[in-house]
């Protein structure tokens, strides 16, 4: 919770620059956390295994996300004393009621992928040398 100067309990307002819940829009609908969020939502996961079931993501990109996404709440990570040391990352509470919103988005993706294909093919055979008004 936020309060303001006088104990108030401040109500975010993510279209207001100086909001921190711009902050946290930025971090949620960034795409990695979209698919590191999805990649956790079965359990705990080693940083190896994350990184195969995200393709493409590197690892200081992986690093810099989870790194993220714990400082924000959303995920734990969990260091296993054995030798080697076994380190697991896993979503919080927080980070387990994501789920069902980013859920949303991947499915949205996935429906409307054929149409976003459609438009974008027709956007780029345009011409677009002239001007617009």
């Amino acid at each position: 919770m936020v309060t303001g100067q006088d104990g108030s309990v401040l109500r975010g307002s993510p279209y207001r620059a100086d909001c921190p819940t711009r902050r946290i829009l930025d971090r949620i609908g960034d795409r990695w956390t979209v698919l590191i969020v999805g990649a956790l939502g079965d359990g705990s996961v080693r940083f190896s295994d994350l990184r195969r079931r995200v393709e493409g993501v590197s690892q200081k990109m992986l690093t810099q996300t989870l790194r993220a996404l714990e400082r924000d709440g959303l995920v734990q990570r969990t260091v296993h004393p054995e030798v080697p040391v076994r380190v697991e990352y896993s979503l919080t509470e927080a980070g387990r009621t994501l789920r069902e919103p980013l859920r949303a988005l991947e499915e949205w993706s996935i429906v409307h992928l054929a149409h976003v294909s459609a438009s974008q093919q027709a956007h780029d055979r345009t011409d677009r040398s002239q001007p617009v008004p």
